[in-house]
């Protein structure tokens, strides 16, 4: 039963990952990227304090306690500046693509190229890796080249964000089980909200009427797909498997589409619904791990 009720939080947290990208592209109608991220993120990072007093309270008696809260801080800063640059990336790639459903494609590619990445860092991969990664590619071949081979800026901006997103997801790997992963999460979130703030000052023209108008997109963006669905993902893998947890979040890109559709009225020709597919044919594949045969 506990395992059912952890798939069923985490599919949630997808589905508010995945409508996300409604949320940003209608924020980029009215605010600057920088803007946009500066704020929801500083919105997600404080809405994760009350989190970490129920969650990590207790584990301040531990020794390691202050190993554990430098290495936070530490890695927890480094990851926030990368987080800034992806973020910045997908808002800004959302804003000229004017596609939620597309950027959700396009970003989940992280799950994929993270294990094809991780064979510089001497980790592990399998035969379905590489046939994830071989349909994924043909599908980001049919949703982004034109009859013209190539590529439009906006989805090359997307392409490259989903370069630092794996980046992103590397890092916390490497350091994940000698961090607090909720203090971690506060401290990249609240790095990567100062860099945003003080980049729209310097590059953007701010508006307090613009902010107001963006309003509900910020606090989705913020209080639900940083604070709430974070927060989710943590109690989610507990119970859960991880192969099952990878798969049910992959479904994002997919949640993506759906609310761009609903919501935004977003269309693609055959050859991009088609690209879509393959790219989340390839996306779940990738999450499989292949069970060892017995001796």
């Amino acid at each position: 039963m506990k395992k059912i009720k952890s798939l069923g939080i985490l599919l949630l947290t997808a589905m508010i990952w995945g409508f996300a990208f409604v949320a940003q592209r209608e924020g980029a109608n009215f605010v600057g990227a920088f803007t946009f991220n500066g704020i929801r993120f500083a919105l997600g990072a404080f809405s994760l304090i009350p989190v970490i007093l129920l969650f990590e309270k207790k584990e301040e008696e531990s020794h390691i306690h202050k190993s554990k809260l430098k290495k936070s801080v530490f890695v927890g800063v480094a990851a926030g500046v990368i987080l800034f640059v992806a973020s910045w990336l997908q808002q800004y790639g959302i804003e000229i693509t004017q596609s939620a459903g597309k950027a959700g494609f396009i970003t989940g590619l992280y799950t994929v190229l993270v294990p094809v990445f991780g064979i510089f860092l001497k980790k592990r991969t399998n035969i379905n890796i590489w046939m994830g990664s071989f349909l994924a590619v043909i599908g980001l071949f049919l949703l982004c080249i034109n009859e013209k081979w190539q590529i439009s800026y906006g989805d090359a901006i997307l392409l490259v964000g989903s370069v630092f997103w794996t980046l992103h997801i590397l890092v916390i790997d490497e350091f994940v089980n000698r961090m607090y992963s909720l203090r971690f999460a506060f401290v990249q979130f609240f790095s990567c909200s100062v860099l945003g703030i003080i980049f729209a000052i310097l590059l953007e023209t701010i508006s307090w009427d613009a902010v107001k108008a963006a309003a509900v997109p910020i606090l989705y963006g913020g209080l639900f797909s940083v604070g709430i669905a974070y927060t989710c993902q943590i109690i989610g893998q507990k119970n859960a498997d991880p192969t099952y947890a990878s798969i049910i979040l992959s479904t994002e890109s997919m949640f993506a589409a759906i609310g761009g559709a609903i919501l935004l009225g977003e269309t693609m020709e055959m050859r991009g619904y088609i690209g879509c597919a393959f790219m989340f044919a390839g996306i779940i594949l990738s999450q499989i791990v292949p069970k060892k045969k017995g001796l």
